[in-house]
Parts: structure tokens; C-alpha cells; sequence
């Protein structure tokens, strides 16, 4: 079926397939070119420098990929998998960020903060004042100490955010028409609005519409 040979981004398969065969530390996997972590990695310098408490959280822990060669397919993946050595996580120069973790919610901890510490770096670096950054003994300090917290915030952020998801943005489901005729329609209330979204089958697939 051309349809379900599409579901899957095959730059993502190569991605995250040749890490996970060449780094076994990064069990989970987060890939992303969200805002600030994209404009970080397109510095010269893309170091996230120890300035307050998430950036701490990251200091010394994240590889650079500075070798930037086109879409990641086998060859670039390849790169990128030996660039991560040892380390939990990797800024991809001119391309995004990567973050792993032991589990799902670790990994997505991660993957958040270090968005968070990007914005606060950038808009600390675009006051063009002389930044406070810690000493290598305090970032480190702060690193291991987040890293070996008593509590699995990770865990309890993560399950905080799929309550949020499922009793915010609740889904109401009415068949408009029979199933058997290969249409149906789904209502989904999200922020104060109803989305109509259509879902057809075709040759054993469904597809989404989200009509106009």
C-alpha cells in the first residue's frame, strides 16, 4: 500500500535507527528543530554557556554536530550517530535539536528545557551586555545534582502534561455517516473551537481531511 509506505519519514527511520545501533545509552530518542534550539544551532558558536539553571542542567552533556551535509538519510545519519559519542544529547548544527533519555518522559524533559535554556541564552545574548557565566565547578555541580534529583520530575511533568491534553482538549466523536461507506467525521473541541476533521478509507487506510 503507497499510503502506509508514506506514514513513516524515512530521514526519521535512518535518524534514530543508526543511534540507537551506535549509541545503546540513548534509549529514547527526541529530534526536533523547534525555535530557539534552530537558532542556536546556526551560531558559530552554538555552546550553551552555564548561565542560570536549565542552561547548567545541559553544561558539558551535549555533542556537536558541525557537519551539517544535507537531509538525515544513511550517510548523514551515520555522522550523526559517531558525533554523539558518549554524550546524552546533540545540537545539530544548522538543523535542530537532539535529546535522549532512559525513558519516554526523560527523554521529552529534556527536549523541553533545553528549548527553554536556548530562549533564555539567546535573549541573554541579545542584550549585548557581558554575560555572568558560572564556573565550571558550579555548572558541574548543578548538572550532576539535577541529573541525580530524588524525585522523577520527568515522570511526573510528563504525566501532568497527558492529563492536560486529554481534559483540555477533549474529543468528541459523531459518525455523520455510516462507517461501512468509508467516511466518517470527528469533532474535536480545541481551545474554545470545534474542528471538523473528515476521515475517509481508502484501500485499507484512513486519511484525515480537516475541512475548511
Amino acid at each position: 500500500d503507497v499510503y502506509k509506505r508514506q506514514v513513516v519519514d524515512s530521514t526519521a527511520l535512518n535518524i534514530h535507527g543508526t543511534i540507537h545501533e551506535k549509541a545503546p545509552h540513548a534509549k529514547c530518542i527526541f529530534h526536533l528543530h523547534s525555535k530557539y534550539a534552530t537558532v542556536l544551532s546556526t551560531l558559530k558558536d552554538p555552546t550553551l554557556k552555564p548561565i542560570d539553571q536549565n542552561t547548567m542542567f545541559f553544561y558539558n552533556r551535549v555533542a556537536v554536530y558541525n557537519d551539517f551535509g544535507g537531509l538525515g538519510f544513511e550517510e548523514e545519519s551515520i555522522k550523526m550517530a559517531n558525533a554523539l559519542g558518549n554524550k546524552q544529547h546533540m545540537l545539530l548544527a544548522n538543523h535542530g535539536i537532539l535529546t535522549t533519555g532512559e525513558t519516554v518522559a526523560d527523554g521529552f524533559n529534556y527536549l523541553y528545557y533545553f528549548e527553554k535554556a536556548a530562549e533564555t541564552y539567546l535573549t541573554a545574548l541579545s542584550t549585548n551586555q557581558e554575560l555572568n557565566v558560572v564556573s565550571h565547578e558550579v555548572a558541574e555541580k548543578t548538572a550532576e545534582e539535577a541529573a541525580n534529583f530524588p524525585t522523577d520530575f520527568a515522570k511526573m511533568f510528563f504525566a501532568n502534561i497527558s492529563d492536560y491534553l486529554r481534559n483540555v482538549h477533549r474529543l468528541e466523536v459523531r459518525d455523520v455517516s455510516q462507517r461501512d461507506t468509508g467516511e466518517y467525521r470527528v469533532l474535536v473541541d480545541f481551545e474554545d473551537q470545534v474542528i471538523s476533521i473528515r476521515i475517509t478509507r481508502e484501500r485499507g487506510s484512513e486519511q484525515a481531511h480537516i475541512d475548511g
